[in-house]
């Protein structure tokens, strides 16, 4: 893992501001919301280190101010929400947060203020879900760029048919709604027999683990849940006491996957290239977004902080065949969010590289096993050989809950087929003859030697991958341990603490359970 130059043996601890050092732990020289603006429009000149602390502020500060001042179980996650919507709007926010902290309500929640907005006018990213009143609502992403529309989610099940179903999707996000599913289903068996509550939470657990297999993310946010739920004896009779913990734990995923995001745009935006003219020019496949990740995104966070600090950017976005989340979504948020991009089929990245078009590959992932293996979108692993062959960084950008050091390589990564319409169709029209037969992977695994560096919450990891791994899975994981409950075992895994038959393990406090390779 490369260390931030602050921290390297020998070196002067003053070149940490223009390469890869950590902001977030240089709390006495934050700039003052003010000072952050400013400071934006000031000419870039690679990762400015008072911009990159932006992030810090609003992704620490600004959501525990509104924490506090809520005073509700949904505080963190209005609060996410409007950290998020802060990136390129950060005076109107702290305005926000101000009013809301005079008024001692909870009105600082971004999401209403970003409802629809109109097609081509900048109105920065927004998050994929928010809740109100004990529900749950998810942007239906099936329908995007066309209409904005919100579903329902009550409990578990509802969550999992929505996951199953792609009304969400994106690894991160996915993660976190399961984990406020699981609170919701807690809740709505809070005056139940203890045994019926064991068969909802456990049945829960099941369907939501199975709606989406490759993204590790979704494992780790219900082995967590289960775990917390476990530390209290899973006959207990206090219903209440359960759904409590269950939703302090999800406010907690969804809190932690906001700063950690923060942080990964932080250490993007430092390792970019630098062109001495024109933009920067970055492609992307799929959607790694707000939408995808539940706050600022990873490739796209990055792309967001760059567009935050003046750099000069441009987005080439794969279409991504075939649910064309690139397209549809990717457009759509880099629309919305006033960055320059242009659209082009996923057949055209070789030609552009070719052509010296193309100065680095920023990807998301659903799965990193611990060599470095990569399982993503479908169409990743053609975009990494492509840049091998030009001579183009790939960098591979993920938060540690996608790391899976359980699984020692891409081949122990199950790949998800998605139903045979997704090809067939393209919004509901026939492309191909009936009875064609298809195979729809919904993912490819990159090999680990085609990937230039992780760019992770906890620095870019280089190659040595598997050491730089584990140690970025260790220092995040160390990170949040104070502010962790101890976690009793998973209730739905036999003879937790020992090792399971399907390669979990459990050391050092950290499980892995069921692929996940940072649990707490």
């Amino acid at each position: 893992m490369t260390l931030p130059p602050d921290r390297e043996p020998g070196t002067d601890s003053t070149a940490s501001e223009s390469a890869l050092g950590d902001p977030i732990r240089d709390q006495d020289e934050t700039p003052s919301v003010g000072q952050a603006d400013a400071d934006a429009s000031a000419p870039a000149d690679g990762a400015n280190l008072a911009r990159r602390r932006f992030f810090r502020q609003f992704a620490g500060d600004l959501i525990q101010t509104a924490a506090g001042v809520a005073g509700v179980a949904q505080a963190l996650q209005r609060a996410s929400a409007e950290a998020a919507g802060a990136i390129l709007d950060p005076v109107g926010t702290a305005a926000r947060v101000e009013t809301a902290a005079a008024t001692g309500s909870a009105s600082a929640d971004a999401s209403a203020d970003q409802a629809n907005p109109d097609p081509g006018t900048p109105a920065g990213f927004r998050t994929p879900f928010r809740e109100d009143d004990g529900v749950l609502y998810l942007i239906d992403q099936r329908q995007l760029p066309d209409r904005l529309v919100e579903v329902a989610v009550r409990n578990a099940p509802e969550a999992a048919s929505a996951i199953r179903t792609m009304v969400v999707r994106g690894a991160p996000a996915i993660g976190q709604v399961a984990a406020i599913g699981m609170a919701l289903s807690a809740g709505r068996s809070a005056e139940t027999h203890a045994y019926a509550r064991r068969a909802i939470l456990r049945g829960a657990a099941a369907a939501l683990r199975a709606a989406r297999p490759t993204a590790v993310n979704l494992g780790w946010a219900v082995d967590r849940m289960m775990a917390r739920y476990g530390s209290f004896g899973e006959l207990t009779e206090d219903g209440r006491a359960v759904a409590a913990a269950l939703r302090a734990e999800a406010d907690a995923i969804v809190f932690e996957a906001t700063t950690d995001h923060g942080r990964l745009a932080e250490f993007g935006l430092a390792a970019l290239p630098i062109r001495e003219f024109g933009p920067v020019r970055i492609l992307t496949h799929c959607n790694t977004g707000p939408l995808a990740c539940g706050q600022f995104g990873t490739a796209l966070g990055i792309v967001q902080a760059a567009h935050f600090a003046n750099r000069e950017i441009s987005v080439w976005v794969d279409e991504t065949r075939p649910y064309l989340q690139g397209a549809r979504l990717t457009a759509w948020e880099l629309a919305q969010a006033g960055v320059d991009h242009t659209l082009i089929p996923d057949v055209a990245a070789g030609s552009l590289m070719r052509g010296g078009e193309v100065d680095v590959v920023l990807v998301g992932a659903d799965r990193v096993a611990a060599n470095g293996d990569t399982a993503n979108k479908v169409g990743t692993y053609p975009l990494a050989v492509l840049a091998a062959r030009h001579g183009i960084p790939f960098f591979v950008c993920a938060p540690t809950t996608s790391i899976d050091l359980a699984t020692t390589d891409g081949d122990g990564i199950e790949i998800e087929l998605r139903p045979d319409d997704e090809v067939l169709l393209v919004r509901g029209v026939r492309i191909a003859p009936i009875g064609t037969a298809v195979r729809n992977p919904s993912f490819d695994v990159t090999p680990a030697e085609l990937i230039t560096g992780f760019v992770t919450e906890e620095g870019v990891v280089r190659a040595p991958f598997g050491a730089g791994l584990a140690e970025a899975v260790a220092a995040a994981t160390a990170r949040w341990a104070p502010t962790r409950p101890a976690l009793g075992p998973d209730p739905t895994i036999p003879d937790a603490g020992e090792l399971p038959a399907d390669g979990a393990t459990a050391a050092d406090g950290v499980t892995a359970a069921n692929g996940s390779g940072a649990r707490g």
